[in-house]
């Protein structure tokens, strides 16, 4: 029997394509509030669990429940309305401006004008953004305001989890470094069940509670971050955190002091 405490299970999901197994039998849970970083190398195994759980791919074993109710093909739309979600530089359609993207769902929902533009002010604040980005369209955007734009777009009908895959993999270091910091303060503020996906475990460690190491499929350590680094389970662990380090530079010698 699954706890209602648990927001999201993935029981035993596995996944193939052909002969190749993409995704082994794996189960994870999530609590209400929960955050749970899925972290690994290309081809891990992440975006697949990831995209399980909105139903955009379907396992070949096992089952994924969100919020007790069983993810399938006639389950998932549903689901998805409950779910924000955030990808890779935004995400954005093209054709419609930042504001056309955020209240799309919104306004096929039969939200009205005045419950949009409240809407729209709060997340404006929430994310830091003016308002007249809003007629803007993609191209007309930064790097960091299209994904502020694409999670204003995820938390326009305040799901109850977030789900990110590689958010900020296509930002520069400093505007990285600031979402990074202004994402925190917003899914802490919240208090949003958050699935993220990234490659970066400083990352990782920053925006979630919990971690779940994958690797050719499987999840080969799972805690918190500083459990990772000081109690590796395998030398691959060990060599994903090492490779993960930061490099500093030495500093140059001083200068010798003139002889007197």
């Amino acid at each position: 029997m699954i706890s209602i405490a648990l927001v999201l299970v993935l029981d035993g999901v596995a996944k193939r394509y052909g002969e190749a197994t993409v995704l082994h039998p794996t189960s994870l849970s999530l609590g209400r509030g929960e955050r749970v970083a899925l972290i690994g190398p290309s081809g891990s195994g992440k975006s697949t669990l990831l995209r399980m759980v909105l139903g955009l791919i379907e396992a070949d074993a096992g089952r994924v429940l969100f919020d007790g109710v069983e993810v399938r093909p006639s389950t998932a739309q549903a689901v998805r309305r409950r779910c924000g979600y955030v990808i890779q530089d935004g995400g954005l359609f093209p054709h419609l401006t930042a504001g056309g993207n955020v209240t799309l769902v919104a306004r096929r929902l039969g939200w009205t004008a005045a419950r949009i533009d409240e809407r729209l002010g709060a997340l404006l604040a929430l994310v830091r953004l003016e308002r007249d980005l809003l007629a803007r369209y993609p191209h007309q955007l930064s790097g960091g305001q299209r994904q502020r734009v694409g999670i204003m777009r995820a938390l326009m009908l305040d799901p109850e989890a977030l789900l990110f895959d590689e958010p900020m993999a296509a930002l520069d270091p400093m505007v990285r470094a600031e979402l990074q910091d202004d994402l925190l303060a917003i899914i802490a503020r919240l208090a949003k069940t958050v699935l993220l996906v990234t490659h970066d475990l400083a990352e990782a460690a920053l925006l979630c509670q919990r971690l779940a190491l994958l690797h050719e499929g499987r999840i080969v350590q799972a805690g918190a971050a500083w459990e990772l680094v000081e109690r590796p389970a395998t030398p691959f662990v060990s060599a994903f955190v090492s490779a993960q380090r930061a490099f500093v530079p030495p500093r140059p010698p001083s200068p010798e002091a003139p002889a007197a």
